[in-house]
């Protein structure tokens, strides 16, 4: 998550990060250091960002797969996917 969070924060950035740990980074070629605290926030952001996009992984990991869907919208129209394939799994794992 540090990795990421740094990345987020400065996509050019240059470093090593020891054991996942904040106090462990070392900046490498010339990078400018982003501080601990600005790294925590943005760690907290992504983490936030995750845990709300949960029914997003769930309802991916339970539509059926594209080939099953598309031959669904083949033989009964889209109106017939929707209610039968996609809606079931959106009433679910609702937003939010």
């Amino acid at each position: 998550m540090i990795e990421k969070a740094i990345l987020r924060i400065n996509p050019n950035a240059e470093f090593t990060v020891n054991e996942n740990d904040l106090d462990q980074i070392t900046w490498l070629n010339d990078t400018t250091p982003i501080s601990k605290s600005d790294i925590e926030n943005k760690m907290a952001e992504l983490q936030t960002a995750y845990d709300n996009n949960e029914y997003q992984r769930k309802r991916a990991a339970e539509y059926p797969s594209i080939a099953d869907q598309l031959d669904k919208i083949y033989h009964d129209g889209i109106e017939k996917w929707k209610s039968e394939m996609i809606q079931p799994v959106k009433d679910k794992y609702p937003k939010g």
